[in-house]
């Protein structure tokens, strides 16, 4: 009853909203509830939802709504300067968990005194509170280098951590949206938390997407941009906590780095190599 703003925070096919859930949202602006919404289908866009929205004296908040040209940054080469440590939080694919386990990064540097900040770089970032960060899939892809690297020099000009985190998205190889490079190469991070999920066989769980690569060669690839995988984190789904921390272990001796299982054990594990990177 004391609710005052319905979150559209669903991620539909090409950002489109379906009709069941415009019902909800005439449903929710009558009931006198702002929206925010995170869809590429712009509540503005619809007059009628307008109409209804000013009939009821309540907002509507499109996140997703790209900036005006003059609001957007173009890269600088400013970014190079920075000597703080940049991690960069990569998926093998989407829905892995990557804002999640650079928050959780971020607080459990918190639990050690670390100053960590999170760049967020899609709408739920936003939406949680983050401080620094821009939504990548609604920017111009020629402010993209330039938003990113002003998104950090902001975060380290104004609040001086002692390492950011960035938060990925998608994955370097998934053909419906391949991302991640932007984050090596303009957000010059040089260390990579990659994220993984054994029992995923193909990209979106779509089979004429493709076989998601192994482990081994999305290391390779990242090694060749000049940025070190610091650590892996796996994605459980389909896991029994049995298979889980077998697949920790074996990968951990295979590949010797640190093997995170960020919903089971958190990740403290990866602060003493977090430490090193900042002396």
């Amino acid at each position: 009853p004391n609710a005052d703003t319905l979150i559209v925070g669903v991620a539909t096919v090409g950002g489109k909203l379906p009709a069941e859930m415009l019902a909800i949202i005439q449903s929710a602006i009558t009931n006198r509830l702002s929206i925010v919404n995170g869809l590429h289908d712009y509540l503005t866009d619809h007059a009628d939802l307008v109409e209804l929205a000013q009939q009821n004296n309540i907002t509507l908040t499109d996140i997703r709504k790209p900036k005006k040209i003059e609001d957007l940054q173009f890269f600088t080469g400013e970014i190079f300067k920075i000597k703080t440590p940049i991690v960069a939080v990569i998926g093998m694919d989407c829905a892995m968990g990557k804002r999640t386990t650079a928050r959780l990064l971020r607080e459990a540097c918190a639990r050690e005194n670390m100053k960590a900040e999170m760049i967020y770089t899609g709408q739920t970032g936003w939406l949680q509170g983050n401080q620094y960060g821009f939504v990548f899939d609604s920017t111009l892809n020629d402010f993209v280098s330039g938003e990113l690297e002003h998104a950090i020099l902001s975060c380290k000009n104004e609040v001086n951590p002692d390492i950011i985190f960035l938060e990925g998205q998608s994955a370097l190889r998934n053909p419906s949206g391949p991302c991640g490079l932007e984050l090596l190469i303009s957000g010059n991070a040089k260390h990579v938390v990659l994220l993984f999920a054994p029992k995923r066989i193909y990209y979106d769980n779509e089979e004429h997407w493709g076989k998601i690569p192994s482990v081994e060669s999305e290391i390779a690839i990242i090694e060749q941009f000049g940025a070190k995988v610091i650590a892996l984190a796996m994605n459980t789904e389909g896991c029994s906590n049995e298979e889980a921390y077998s697949m920790q272990a074996s990968m951990e001796s295979t590949l010797n780095i640190p093997v995170l299982l960020p919903l089971q054990s958190g990740v403290s594990k990866l602060i003493p190599v977090l430490k090193k990177l900042i002396s």
